[in-house]
C-alpha cells in the first residue's frame, strides 16, 4: 500500500537513524503524494532509503515517528504500544497504592505513541492529543483502552484535546466519549483528597508530574510560613499543610482555581486550616511583598517574612523563539523571591518549558541569586516523577527542571 512520502534533504537522516522521533520541516527536501494533517506517511532518505513512519502535521515539527521498522499502523500495533505503557505502570506500582489514585498512564514519546498523553483519575481516564494523527485515533486507542482498564474499575473517559491538538477537519471539543460524565471528580494524592474539574482544568486537570516534589514538601513543611506561586487548585498548598505548616497562602491570578483551592482545603483540613487563598499576578504580589505601608507590611497576615517559597509558573518560553523573554521572566520572579524570603529560607522553583535547558535554568538563578545578593546553596534536583518516563532517544521529553534551594542573607 502506497503512503505519501517525505523525502529528507541530504545528510538529514541522521536523527533518524539515532531514532529520534521527530522530523522538523526544514529537513523535508520534498513531498510525494497528497497527504493532510495525521495522515500516515513514509520517510525516505535523500537516496530513497525507507527509514521510518510516523503521522504528518503542518507545523515546524512536520512528522511525528510512530515506527522505525516496516510494519501496519493498526488496532494491533496500538494495542501493543498501550499494553507496554501498562504494563510499565503496572510494574512501579501505580495501580496498587491506595494514597495514590492519580497518574500519568501513556506519556507520548517516553512510551513511543508521539502525539498522546493519557492520565488516570481514579477510575477516570482523560486523553489528550498533541498531533491531529493522534487524534483521528481516539476511537480506536478509546475501545482499547476500555478493553485493557476495566480490571481497573475504568468508569469514563475524558477528550482533553481542544488546546492541544492542531485543527484538522471538524473542530476539537472537550468532552467525555466514554461511560460515566460527572461534572466532577476527586481523585487522591499521598493520602490528600482533590477535587477535579475536566473542563475548566489545566492540562489534564491537574499537575500530577509533580506529585513526588508535593510529598517532599509535607515531609519539610512542619513550622514553616509557605507562599505558594502560581498555585492552581492547591496541591502544593495541600502537601504543606499536611505536613504542618504554619501558615499558607495560595496566590493564582485565576479566580475558579483560587476557588477549587479553598474547597480543597477545606475537604482535607476544615475551615479553620492556616490557609488563605489570594487572587493575584504573581509578579504584582511578589513586588508588593515586604513593603512597609502605614507601619505594616502590605499582603503580611503577620510581621513575619515567609521562610519557604514554592515558583511553579506556567511555561515562560514556549518554543526557542522566546527561550531568551523566558529567562527573563523566570529570573525576575526568582530574584524577587531570593529577596523577600527569611534568612536561611528555603526556594523550590520550577521550569516546565522544554525549551530551557538544565544549564539554562540553574545559569538563570546564579543570575537571579547574584542579583539579589544572596548566598543560595542547591540542596536537591527535582525532575517529573517515573510515571513520566523518558525514551533515551528523546531528552526533550524531561521538560521539567526544578531546584531546592535554601537562601541565606
Amino acid at each position: 500500500m502506497f503512503r505519501p512520502q517525505l523525502i529528507l534533504a541530504p545528510g538529514k537522516e541522521k536523527a533518524l537513524l539515532r531514532r529520534h522521533p521527530w522530523i522538523f520541516s526544514g529537513a523535508v527536501r520534498k513531498r510525494v503524494g497528497e497527504m493532510q494533517p495525521g495522515d500516515l506517511v513514509d520517510v525516505l532518505s535523500s537516496d530513497g532509503r525507507w527509514l521510518a513512519t510516523g503521522h504528518y502535521q503542518d507545523d515546524s515539527i512536520i512528522c511525528k515517528i510512530l515506527s522505525f521498522e516496516t510494519q501496519q499502523i493498526d488496532r494491533q500495533f496500538y494495542r501493543k504500544q498501550l499494553l507496554s505503557a501498562i504494563r510499565y505502570r503496572e510494574q512501579l506500582g501505580f495501580f496498587d497504592n491506595p494514597q495514590t489514585n492519580v497518574f500519568r498512564l501513556v506519556y507520548g514519546e517516553g512510551d513511543n505513541l508521539p502525539g498522546l498523553v493519557c492520565d488516570w483519575y481514579n477510575g477516570v481516564l482523560v486523553m489528550q492529543a498533541h498531533s491531529a494523527g493522534m487524534h483521528r485515533e481516539f476511537a480506536t486507542l478509546a475501545e482499547l483502552m476500555v478493553e485493557m482498564l476495566g480490571k481497573y474499575g475504568l468508569k469514563s473517559i475524558f477528550d482533553k484535546s481542544s488546546a492541544t491538538c492542531p485543527q484538522y477537519g471538524e473542530p476539537v471539543h472537550d468532552g467525555y466519549i466514554y461511560g460515566e460524565q460527572p461534572n466532577e471528580w476527586e481523585i487522591s494524592e499521598n493520602g490528600v483528597r482533590l477535587l477535579i474539574n475536566f473542563f475548566e482544568g489545566q492540562k489534564t486537570g491537574f499537575f500530577i508530574d509533580q506529585r513526588e516534589n508535593r510529598e517532599l514538601v509535607a515531609q519539610l513543611a512542619r513550622g514553616h510560613r509557605l507562599l505558594n506561586c502560581f498555585g492552581y487548585t492547591g496541591g502544593f498548598s495541600l502537601a504543606a499543610l499536611k505536613g504542618g505548616a504554619q501558615y499558607v497562602e495560595t496566590v493564582d491570578i485565576s479566580k475558579k482555581a483560587i476557588e477549587l483551592c479553598n474547597r480543597n482545603v477545606e475537604l482535607n483540613f476544615g475551615t479553620d486550616a492556616p490557609h488563605k487563598g489570594t487572587c493575584a499576578d504573581v509578579l504584582q504580589f511578589l513586588s508588593e511583598e515586604g513593603k512597609e505601608e502605614g507601619g505594616e507590611r502590605t499582603n503580611l497576615t503577620t510581621l513575619k517574612p515567609f521562610d519557604f517559597i514554592i515558583l511553579d509558573p506556567p511555561a515562560f518560553a514556549k518554543n526557542h523563539r522566546s527561550l531568551q523573554q523566558g529567562l527573563k521572566g523566570y529570573r525576575t520572579i526568582n530574584q524577587r523571591a531570593m529577596q523577600i524570603i527569611a534568612d536561611g529560607g528555603l526556594l523550590m522553583t520550577f521550569s516546565c518549558s522544554q525549551a530551557v535547558s538544565k544549564d539554562d535554568f540553574q545559569t538563570m538563578l546564579f543570575t537571579a541569586a547574584n542579583n539579589a545578593h544572596r548566598h543560595v546553596r542547591i540542596v536537591k534536583q527535582l525532575p517529573h516523577a517515573a510515571d513520566h518516563p523518558v525514551s533515551i532517544y528523546h531528552p526533550e521529553g524531561e521538560y521539567l527542571k526544578g531546584l531546592l534551594l535554601q537562601i541565606e542573607k
